[in-house]
């Protein structure tokens, strides 16, 4: 549910709207189930693989509805942040709609595997806080990405699938700019609101319960993507 833009070029930045019924929108598949029943398949069967692709699949239609609540959600923000946040919805809708269709090519469809919730549950936590949202959305489960596109396209293409690992490097490329939004967006917060970034993640990572960040960590893409030396040196 994007802010709409109006004739006029005005996004409504200002414009607090209320949180309609039943979201985010879903399909009636995949079921949703915790983390701790999913099955863990060889990259190197044909059902492993497409177990795979489907998680990556899942994961960009939160993403999706990530960066659309993010524009609905939080008023009063420069018009900058909105136009860069349905951008980013564009983009990860591109995602979803390539691993969709390589999904497709395997012989599956998105909904055939079961998938968990964890970064929706994390935009239900953060929804009354902007700087909680961007430290640990965009700047933790979405950086997480970073770390861990290396090894899962390793994986894809010691099992000989081409297409998914190019698929992985047009996604890993696009996400180091996503999270740069966000960590320009935290910081901008942070400067206004008279925090040090560093330890304020810290306290925000600590209230809302986020996931413990364990290496390897991608420090080139992370550095891309806005994080300064500090930061990196707090994750080690």
């Amino acid at each position: 549910m994007a802010r709409a833009l109006r004739v006029d070029g005005d996004l409504g930045e200002d414009e607090a709207l209320a949180e309609p019924p039943g979201l985010p929108g879903r399909p009636a598949r995949p079921r949703l189930v915790a983390p701790s029943e999913l099955k863990q398949r060889s990259v190197h069967t044909p059902e492993g693989r497409a177990a795979l692709v489907h998680a990556l699949a899942h994961i960009e239609l939160n993403a999706i509805d990530l960066a659309a609540d993010i524009v609905w959600r939080f008023a009063g923000m420069p018009p900058l942040f909105y136009r860069q946040w349905i951008a980013i919805a564009q983009e990860e809708a591109l995602h979803f709609q390539m691993l969709r269709e390589h999904l497709q090519s395997l012989g599956h469809d998105y909904g055939d595997f079961p998938a968990h919730n964890g970064l929706w549950e994390m935009a239900e936590k953060t929804k009354h806080d902007l700087l909680a949202r961007l430290a640990l959305v965009p700047r933790t489960l979405e950086a997480r990405g970073l770390d861990a596109s290396p090894p899962i396209r390793a994986k894809l293409m010691q099992a000989g699938d081409r297409r998914g690992a190019a698929i992985l490097d047009i996604i890993l490329r696009d996400e180091i700019g996503h999270v740069a939004v966000g960590n320009h967006w935290y910081r901008t917060l942070c400067t206004g609101r008279g925090l040090d970034p560093v330890p304020a993640y810290a306290e925000l990572a600590a209230r809302y319960g986020a996931p413990r960040l364990r290496g390897p960590f991608n420090l080139e893409a992370r550095r891309s993507a806005g994080f300064d030396e500090a930061e990196l040196a707090a994750l080690r």
